[in-house]
């Protein structure tokens, strides 16, 4: 009988309270099925059904944190009031049914818009400077005494989270979003603590980690998602070089963070000129922390190359995959699209089938939006 080529990541990993029972990652996808902020039983069955399919463990869509501008779609779901929190009930029953954990993704959009966005909101868009980016203002920066509140929400998003059976949360620190607008020197041009060098800009996010840990306790994981990318400019890196994203990594890790996720379009890619190593395997070793890849697993293209006429392609990069797994790179794999298509993709690779698995299609976006 053949050898499972991905029987390493069908292996258990632990961490603080977390055990699951293998190292494959649903990733975070957003989507707009969530009417007035309430995850329904679609939502339930949606997460079951790739937890049925074997995933150790599921990190859901963006969620909004409770604060009057976290985001301004009324189909993303709240962390917040009794009927979104009875729905969020549901759905980690229905993952853990499975035997599959479950993370809840908390989300603030800071300065970036979305579809379904502001229009005809009273709130305004809020973020470190008031910047989208160099020369790019919207919205508001946060005032000094308003970051606390912030903080707070947060913290309240991962209080809820726990009381609801999750099982970690992830802080959503990438793609330009909230606690990200903080990190670039792009978007934050503050003067006071939250601003400066590379690493005083982690200060905020860090205060969230913080907060977080203390309201939910030593043993409830605590997930960072960062980029390096921004959405409006792929060339974008918030480290130039190991050696500062050595400093931004380092706060981070002393504030609480248990592992980070490395958002990278394709996980293959170089993070820096010096070496193959990608994002994942740098962060892991500069921070001695697990860490999770992702990025067009099993495809030949981000998610926006999704979207032309010809869609993504299956790729033959498991072997690849793999090779940077056993070398050490990285500890959990977060797969995306073809989960989507396929929500038993472990078993269709496991049996050496992935070759023949249909590609994904601008079509099947109408799954996530």
């Amino acid at each position: 009988m053949a050898q499972n080529p991905i029987a390493g990541l069908l292996t258990p990993f632990h961490l603080r309270n977390l055990d699951l029972e293998n190292r494959v990652v649903m990733a975070p996808m957003t989507r707009y099925f969530s009417p007035g902020g309430v995850p329904g039983d679609d939502v339930a069955a949606y997460y079951a059904r790739r937890a049925e399919g074997g995933v150790g463990l599921v990190i859901t869509e963006g969620v909004f944190i409770p604060h009057p501008a976290a985001g301004f779609a009324e189909t993303i779901p709240v962390l917040d009031g009794e009927p979104a929190l009875a729905g969020w009930r549901k759905v980690t029953h229905a993952v853990h049914q499975h035997g599959s954990k479950i993370a809840a993704q908390l989300w603030h959009i800071g300065s970036q818009f979305l579809p379904g966005g502001s229009e005809g909101h009273e709130a305004e868009h809020v973020s470190a400077s008031g910047l989208a980016g160099p020369g790019q203002p919207i919205g508001r920066a946060l005032g000094h005494d308003e970051i606390e509140g912030m903080v707070d929400a947060y913290a309240r998003a991962a209080e809820n989270a726990r009381a609801c059976g999750f099982d970690a949360i992830e802080l959503h620190a990438a793609h330009g979003y909230l606690i990200d607008g903080f990190f670039w020197a792009g978007s934050n041009q503050r003067t006071d603590e939250y601003g400066g060098s590379l690493a005083a800009r982690t200060k905020f996010g860090a205060d969230v980690v913080r907060e977080c840990r203390a309201r939910c306790g030593p043993d409830f994981p605590i997930i960072m998602r960062y980029s390096q990318w921004k959405n409006a400019d792929y060339d974008a890196r918030l480290a130039e070089t190991p050696q500062e994203l050595e400093a931004f990594l380092g706060p981070l890790v002393d504030a609480g963070v248990d592992v980070f996720d490395c958002s990278t379009r394709c996980f293959w890619e170089p993070a820096f000129a010096e070496g193959e190593m990608g994002l994942a395997g740098w962060t892991k070793k500069l921070s001695g922390k697990p860490v999770i890849t992702v990025g067009s697993v099993g495809l030949t293209t981000d998610l926006f190359g999704s979207l032309g006429d010809d869609g993504a392609k299956v790729a033959a990069n498991i072997a690849q995959l793999m090779a940077m797994f056993e070398r050490g790179d990285f500890d959990l794999v977060a797969i995306g699209r073809m989960l989507i298509t396929h929500p038993d993709w472990i078993a269709k690779v496991s049996q050496g089938e992935h070759d023949s698995l249909a590609p994904f299609s601008k079509d099947q976006l109408e799954t996530l939006y």
